[in-house]
Formats: C-alpha cells, structure tokens, sequence
C-alpha cells in the first residue's frame, strides 16, 4: 500500500489561513494618543516644581495659583490670565502624542509627560480672544 505524503508547503499555508481567519477585528492594545490621554487626564498645577517660562524668563508670578485640568476633548484653567482661556477644547495634533491643538490656535509640544508631571511649550502671538505677551513659552506642571 503506498501512501501518499501532503506536501509541506501545502499544510502551512493552510495553517496560515486557519490563523488568519480566527483572528480579532479590533485593534490589539491602546493607540499612542489613548496612551498619552490616561497621563494627561486630570488636574495640574504648579505643585512644587511649577512654573511658566516665557522667552526664558520666569513669569510664574503673573499666574499665581494658575491650574488646568483636561478631560477627553476638553480643558479649564484658573488663573490663566489672559493667556489661557477658562475653558476650551482640544484635540490631538497627530497620531504620536506629542502635541495638542487649542482652540485657540496654538499647537502645543508636549515636553515631558508621565502620571505626575507635565511639562509643554507652545509660542503664543496673542489674540482676539486670549491676548496676553507674545513669545514662546514652557509650562511645567505637576499631579
């Protein structure tokens, strides 16, 4: 009696498709902007090691007590000045989690981002809607 053998190739590619027919729909894991969004979520101030730096000088005297909170689409300041706004949205600028845009207009970078801490920059040339001095500027908040 003489058995005929499947050929090698044959029984993997027929595995692979097995394979590729169980696998899911959804995507596995979180994006890098979910990532981003579970640090970024939540309340920030200047904590112990705050402060606001504009064209590299400390101007966190101008802001005193100043806070923002983010939630998903939306933030709050208090004792923003007039170089943040009570309130507003944001979205994310792209698919890495490095910037946010405001309402505003600005495209903020986001420096340093962990549960804890948050540090970003951002040039403002003021407005209509939140005048304050124009230049570039470097926030660092904390949890």
């Amino acid at each position: 009696m003489k058995i005929k053998r499947i050929p090698f190739l044959s029984v993997l590619v027929l595995l692979v498709m097995v394979l590729i027919g169980c696998g899911s729909d959804s995507p596995i894991g979180k994006t890098i902007n979910e990532l981003a969004f579970e640090k970024l979520a939540g309340d920030w101030s200047y904590g112990t090691n705050g402060q606001i730096i504009l064209d590299g000088q400390d101007v966190s005297l101008n802001y005193v007590g100043f806070s923002m909170s983010f939630t998903d689409g939306t933030y709050t300041t208090t004792n923003g000045g007039d170089l943040f706004k009570a309130t507003g949205t944001w979205t994310w600028a792209n698919e890495t989690g490095g910037s946010i845009n405001l309402d505003t207009g600005e495209e903020v970078t986001i420096l340093d981002l962990s549960l804890t801490s948050f540090k970003f920059s951002f040039t403002h040339t003021g407005g209509p809607v939140a005048a304050g001095t124009s230049g570039n500027y470097t926030v660092s908040l904390e949890k």
